[in-house]
């Protein structure tokens, strides 16, 4: 598309003569937007971010900050950015801009030394400094744990963002010393206006194609006709292979606009899950309806990342390691698969068939998640990392237990990290099932879990380590439910 176009600090830019697989971090740099910078190229750092203008869950339009070296700048055709160069105001002529209060706070507070991750740092503050509810969770008495300020600020809008240099208790001395938004802040205004409409695209400067098409049924229609093209929704995946392995797609096809995959709807039987919602907005939607999705989400990489990955793109990826699949196992969630001839449910226990495959057709695919109601009674997630946040599992475990008058009625764990794919605990499921909710059970149970699967040695964890913490995931569970099952 010729005219394909990008509204940057508030002014119109044409995408030309960016190639297909340009990142945003790319187009920005080369237009001379340099306060995104490049640290890692895998979505880890944060140096990066940048606000995209996006439909909101509490006001017309939320600004979320999303990491720029993971996105193709056509994904964001007729897209609203704003890097940490349009966060000032302008002044009068031969006068310096006006900081934005998040800058003047990383400024006074002493939150920036070498200044190189300061900018991505900024966006993420910034977009948390205008998350619409921030200020509802505001305490006057100035009362404060170790990750929200009383301002309401939450910390994990920076859990994506690393410093090397000045460390985090000035940054988060300016966090917390943040106001509200004023009245006349743009910022603040634009929120109240509906974001840009999703716009049709087909990006094709030499170097492959970029494709949005209006509908589902038109790009299950394109899908049918290249079988091969790369399906992208928030490019969490996707941009790594292209920075780190630098893959290239002859055709790349987004989803993450498709009105038909950002639904989210609560039946009499179950809760369905558009795929392309992303796990911020599935985490503010459900606001914690589904006590075991609301466990695993804070532990899922950062909330830059949260904030572009989906429930799709997890499962479509098939990887052992994620830590979607797990929690949606032991929920008994299943997938709903679309191709240009319809659609088909089936249980996501079997959904995947080996490391990195899965029953999912040429053509297909995943249009939604449904997690059946009611809800175990007794849930918990728990993963098991080098890093409490932003890290990868090494192994990964979920439960959903109904304990009825001190027995178990049913049991669903969901493992991941420990197989080619990831697996449900079957055995350890039976040998808990019938049984009285005591510590002999968990015991037995929990020798039972510790051979489930077939873990392997690698560099995040050996075989009998993944091993140990899956029988300690289990008596973990029983130590933290055993006082809430009693009461």
């Amino acid at each position: 598309m010729v005219g394909a176009r990008i509204t940057v600090n508030g002014k119109e830019t044409p995408l030309a003569p960016a190639s297909s697989h340009t990142t945003v971090l790319d187009f920005l740099r080369a237009r001379a937007l340099t306060g995104s910078k490049e640290g890692c190229a895998e979505g880890e750092c944060g140096a990066c971010s940048i606000l995209v203008a996006r439909p909101g869950v509490h006001k017309p339009t939320d600004w979320v900050a999303v990491n720029a070296c993971l996105v193709p700048v056509a994904a964001l055709d007729g897209q609203e950015i704003i890097t940490s160069e349009g966060l000032a105001t302008a002044g009068e002529p031969g006068t310096p801009p006006t900081l934005h209060p998040v800058q003047e706070e990383m400024a006074v507070r002493g939150g920036s030394q070498c200044g190189y991750c300061t900018p991505g740092f900024i966006c993420s503050m910034a977009a948390e400094y205008y998350r619409p509810d921030r200020c509802a969770h505001e305490d006057p008495a100035g009362s404060t744990d170790a990750e929200h300020g009383p301002n309401g600020f939450d910390l994990h809008a920076l859990s994506g963002n690393l410093c090397r240099c000045t460390g985090y208790r000035p940054i988060r001395d300016a966090a917390f010393a943040v106001g509200a938004p004023t009245d006349e802040d743009p910022l603040a205004r634009r929120r109240e206006q509906d974001p840009p409409a999703p716009v049709a695209t087909e990006y094709a400067p030499g170097e492959g194609v970029f494709l949005r098409r209006g509908t589902l049924a038109e790009t299950l229609r394109v899908l049918r006709e290249r079988p091969d093209a790369v399906v992208v929704a928030g490019s969490t995946d996707w941009g790594v292979e292209v920075n780190i392995r630098s893959r290239r797609a002859d055709c790349v096809v987004a989803i993450d606009r498709l009105s038909e995959l950002r639904e989210l709807r609560v039946e009499s039987g179950h809760i369905e899950i558009g795929a392309a919602l992303t796990l911020t907005e599935i985490e503010r939607r459900l606001d914690g309806r589904v006590p075991l999705l609301a466990e695993l989400f804070p532990q899922f990489a950062s909330r830059l990342i949260r904030n572009g990955a989906t429930l799709g793109g997890n499962l479509g990826t098939g990887s052992p390691i994620g830590d979607a699949p797990p929690a949606l196992l032991a929920l008994e969630a299943s997938v709903v698969l679309a191709d240009a001839d319809g659609e088909r449910e089936l249980p996501l226990a079997e959904y995947f068939t080996g490391y990195r495959q899965s029953v999912r057709r040429p053509g297909e695919l995943i249009r939604a998640v449904r997690v059946p109601l009611p809800l175990s009674s007794v849930t918990a997630f728990h993963k098991i990392a080098k890093r409490r946040f932003d890290d990868i599992s090494s192994v990964a475990a979920a439960f959903a237990l109904d304990v009825e008058d001190g027995t178990v009625r049913k049991a669903r764990i969901g493992l991941g990290g420990v197989a080619a794919t990831p697996i449900r605990a079957l055995a350890t499921e039976a040998a808990l099932e019938g049984e009285p909710w005591t510590a002999e059970t968990v015991e037995a149970a929990a020798g039972v879990l510790r051979g489930e699967g077939t873990p392997m040695d690698d560099h995040r964890a050996s075989s009998l380590y993944r091993s140990a913490m899956l029988g300690q995931s289990l008596l973990k569970l029983y130590a933290q439910t055993t006082e809430a099952v009693s009461s």
